[in-house]
């Protein structure tokens, strides 16, 4: 959190492997965030979530940071930074203890908790979040806030989210060479969640699944809880490669020609229009078919949306076993820049046989129309991830404050009295 010039701001860092994002909010009274600044920059060392060229990295995140200061007129000191690749890792846990009084206290809380995430995690990985589904007080379950509850025994279930030490290590040391604090990392999944799902959508069972570049990160939410969360290290940038070798062009001038004659359904019949490559490429035939390029773009996509349909579909099956609800009523929420492909949601309703739409983001005053796009879903809702810690935070501190005042103020009646 930034104070500046009297204005509470929090800023978002996602580093891609396409492009690193900078976003300035502004935290307004009616629990809305105002973007005010942003920078985009492209991408370079980074793949995947993983660091392959230090100083490359650190040009694009400063020249990043430095294009948000200069239009939110502040100067960035501290950030929310957004993590994804294919080392990140998630389990649900149960932990049980008994209730120390008569009530469920905070203390009993954070005891649970504790023991919920005291488990075995993969060799060199960190909890990264360890999120409450449901709590249970002796026979009574599905509880979602037990404090003053009375009780002789509760049990939680948490989903524990954990990553490679070293590639979050690396990704923070980058930050920090820029001479910029990382206030927190947050599972890029989560906060697409965030920005874009609402409570009833989460309660009725859903699935969000960003496509970003070099990943998938998708999240499955049912009874108001998350149940599943994974990244696919394949994404938008191996469909780009199948044009580049289907047609022996560039890959830059294979993401012109997906981004600008591309879709993920084949058009009606007689439809297709014949697409000029003669500025592209003196080996490629100077006229192409629009349809020849459809079918490479649709058949990869195809592909990729039926990985996260076959563990959607296992993580069903595990939660029909366990006796728990396993439908997703509110169907499938796209996101990401890869999820910018014309009729990519006719394309998802054949693979997943539900309805499917394009996430936009929640909660936001005044969002401009080039920001208000699936490809800043994440940054957006590292936002709204950092407001709420912020409140939270703001909370424990007046807590605080209100102890240390009413205990000055006995220590003071005590001095006079004696």
């Amino acid at each position: 959190m930034i104070i500046s010039k009297d204005r509470k701001l929090v800023v978002g860092l996602e580093i891609g492997t396409t492009k690193v994002v900078t976003l300035v909010g502004e935290m307004l009274l009616d629990n809305r965030i105002k973007v005010i600044g942003y920078g985009v920059s492209f991408s370079k060392g980074i793949d995947k979530g993983r660091i392959n060229n230090l100083n490359a990295i650190v040009n694009c995140i400063q020249e990043s940071i430095k294009k948000a200061e200069q239009m939110a007129d502040c100067h960035i000191t501290s950030v929310y930074l957004a993590l994804s690749n294919q080392y990140i890792h998630c389990q649900n846990e149960i932990g049980i203890v008994p209730i120390s009084e008569e009530e469920v206290t905070k203390e009993d809380l954070d005891n649970v908790i504790y023991t919920a995430k005291s488990v075995q995690i993969p060799n060199e990985h960190y909890i990264l979040h360890v999120i409450p589904q449901e709590y249970s007080i002796d026979q009574q379950s599905g509880i979602k806030n037990p404090i003053g509850l009375s009780g002789i025994r509760m049990q939680v279930k948490v989903h524990l989210i954990t990553c490679d030490q070293n590639m979050s290590k690396n990704l923070i040391r980058a930050v920090e060479k820029c001479g910029v604090k990382v206030d927190q990392l947050i599972f890029s999944g989560l906060a697409s969640s965030n920005a874009i799902l609402t409570e009833d959508e989460r309660k009725l069972g859903v699935c969000i699944i960003d496509i970003g570049g070099g990943t998938i990160d998708f999240a499955i939410y049912i009874n108001g809880s998350i149940k599943h969360s994974q990244v696919i290290p394949y994404a938008g940038n191996i469909v780009t490669s199948d044009i580049s070798y289907a047609f022996c062009v560039s890959h830059d001038d294979a993401e012109n020609m997906k981004i600008q004659h591309g879709s993920a359904i084949k058009p009606p019949l007689g439809s297709s229009k014949n697409i000029d490559c003669s500025n592209i490429n003196s080996n490629l035939q100077a006229i192409l078919q629009q349809d020849a390029l459809i079918e490479v773009i649709e058949s990869r996509y195809i592909e990729l949306l039926k990985l996260v349909e076959n563990q959607i579909s296992k993580i069903q099956k595990k939660l029909q076993k366990q006796g728990e609800k396993y439908d997703l009523s509110s169907g499938i929420v796209l996101t990401g820049g890869g999820s910018k492909i014309p009729f990519l949601t006719h394309c998802a309703e054949k693979v997943f046989h539900k309805k499917v739409r394009i996430g936009n983001s929640l909660n936001m005053f005044d969002l401009q129309d080039d920001i208000n796009e699936p490809n800043y879903t994440t940054v957006i809702g590292l936002l709204h991830c950092g407001k709420e810690l912020y409140m939270n935070t703001e909370k424990i501190e007046k807590k605080y404050s209100y102890f240390t005042k009413w205990f000055n103020q006995i220590n003071n009646w005590f001095k006079k009295e004696f």
